[in-house]
């Protein structure tokens, strides 16, 4: 028998994004985002928002946005808010209790300042330890990425050391996304996790690389485009569907809709429904 989870709506592939800092080509990162129907998760530092009335140097790239400017701009784009530590240590580096202070009042000032509870992470410059990660648990944290590439699309399994495919400044982008889409998915559905820092593309002066990829993986049938939050909710809600021994029927005691393949069959179902499968 092969049984295989899908997205939803029947989708095999999932496309999410992660930026971190709280900076100012955000705005436009965003803008680039929502062009081409793109989703993602900005990680912040609720200690080292720019003050009120900031007036940045000519020249200076690192550019924060003040609280406001960036709860606002993330809000109103349905992008997702998430943990970076509130003063973006090593925080493999602190003792424990300040590792874990750090990673609580972040998330205890964010979720004041936005009105939605937070739950997700991006390790400040992708360093932990196990003592880390436990520190997380107590948290609340459900996920946490690293900067770890895999260049390839399997779904995560250890969420709380979450690498990503690929960082955008990585000579082989293009290569990877054309390989994402042009796959034909089988069987286990596909992620492509995209990380990095949107300043970088102003240091850099090379914006057409977001730009040229977020066309080229954008608006395709086969792709659910959501926050790092999402897809996490997803996958955690689809783990508990339950199954009868003979597989012909499917309960979800969840309240979302769940989605699999079985036998080359597709199938929905409904939240907090039980389907009879043929």
């Amino acid at each position: 028998m092969d049984l295989f989870m899908r997205f939803p709506g029947g989708k095999t592939k999932a496309f999410t994004m992660s930026y971190d800092d709280g900076v100012e080509q955000d705005i436009r990162l965003i803008d680039i985002m929502e062009k081409h129907g793109l989703k993602g998760t900005f990680n912040l530092n609720s200690g080292l928002f720019a003050p009120e009335g900031t007036v940045y140097p000519a020249g200076q790239i690192h550019r924060r946005m003040t609280a406001k400017q960036a709860i606002d701009l993330y809000l109103q784009s349905g992008s997702e808010i998430a943990v970076h530590g509130v003063t973006h240590p090593f925080l493999e580096q602190l003792p424990p209790a300040q590792a874990a202070l750090e990673v609580l009042e972040d998330r205890r000032r964010l979720e004041e300042l936005s009105g939605q509870i937070v739950r997700g992470m991006a390790y400040p410059y992708g360093t932990y330890s196990d003592s880390v990660v436990d520190a997380l648990k107590t948290a609340g944290i459900l996920y946490a990425r690293t900067v770890v590439s895999t260049e390839s699309f399997q779904l995560p399994d250890d969420w709380l050391r979450l690498p990503a495919t690929y960082h955008h400044n990585d000579p082989r982008l293009m290569e990877l996304g054309d390989a994402f889409l042009q796959s034909d998915v089988h069987r286990e559905a596909q992620l492509f996790y995209l990380w990095g820092h949107s300043y970088e593309f102003e240091m850099r002066d090379n914006w057409t690389v977001i730009e040229d990829f977020a066309e080229k993986i954008g608006g395709q049938p086969d792709v659910w485009y959501a926050t790092n939050l999402q897809i996490f909710d997803y996958i955690t809600a689809y783990r508990q569907l339950r199954f009868s021994i003979d597989l012909h029927l499917a309960e979800n005691p969840t309240a979302t809709d769940l989605y699999f393949s079985l036998n080359g069959k597709e199938y929905r179902v409904p939240a907090g429904e039980t389907l009879r499968l043929v």
